[in-house]
């Protein structure tokens, strides 16, 4: 069940994900942390991150995948 707040929240995925619909990681700004789920399964729950941890996350997996970071 989510909370007023939780609905109101803007979740996104990357423009990188196509027109896949639902196979993606979505992200959201949750004031101050940032919220991670799938997409596939959005009312499961999420990871909520700091900022610097999201950060280095997306370091760690850019440099798993061959990709550059940004």
């Amino acid at each position: 069940m989510s909370t007023p707040e939780e609905s109101q929240t803007r979740w996104r995925k990357s423009t990188h994900s196509g027109a896949v619909e639902n196979n993606c990681v979505e992200v959201a700004d949750l004031n101050g942390h940032i919220g991670i789920r799938d997409s596939k399964a959005p009312d499961t729950g999420h990871l909520n991150l700091t900022r610097q941890s999201f950060a280095a996350l997306v370091v760690r997996l850019g440099g798993a995948t061959g990709r550059a970071s940004r």
